[in-house]
């Protein structure tokens, strides 16, 4: 006989779990504590927004695998910026800046949405990104810190977390 698997779909309205948002896997024999802690892991980089998830449980081995939907790349961007929305002419009207910092948060957030073997592609995406909805990084246009990116200027930043990406 094939195993069951249980879906529970899963909103964090500021990107924080509860014991109580996972109290239904213990009649599955799933320790509540362990899958919070998994979520808060995930979750982390994304607290303040918010977030869906769906835990699937597999009612026989009770084993359990979590998948966080994440909000839109954009939606992130903005959010981390500050901004409620994009530029109608990003070319030549600003709404806003994010430091790189912030970037390398939202590519561990969003490793899975990203698909991105490393973090310097991954936040090389999210400049492309930033840049089309009208956000500087660090007070330049995403373009040039993109070059610095490649030139090695900020290696030390992208070493900082580049162990958690590779982690999330």
């Amino acid at each position: 006989m094939s195993e069951e698997i249980k879906i529970l779909n899963l909103v964090f309205p500021n990107g924080e779990a509860s014991e109580k948002d996972v109290e239904e896997v213990e009649k599955y024999g799933i320790d509540s504590k362990v899958v919070l802690q998994e979520l808060e892991r995930k979750l982390a980089k994304l607290k303040g927004k918010e977030v869906k998830a769906r835990l699937y449980i597999y009612t026989k081995s009770r084993d359990y695998y979590v998948e966080i939907i994440p909000p839109p790349v954009a939606d992130v961007l903005l959010w981390k910026a500050g901004v409620k929305e994009p530029s109608g002419d990003p070319a030549h009207k600003k709404v806003g800046d994010i430091s790189l910092e912030s970037l390398a948060e939202v590519a561990i957030a969003l490793k899975d949405e990203l698909k991105a073997k490393t973090l310097r592609a991954a936040v090389k995406s999210l400049l492309g990104t930033a840049r089309s909805i009208g956000l500087t990084v660090n007070g330049k246009d995403p373009k040039d810190v993109s070059k610095e990116l490649e030139s090695g200027t900020h290696n030390e930043l992208l070493e900082k977390y580049a162990k958690e990406y590779e982690l999330a």
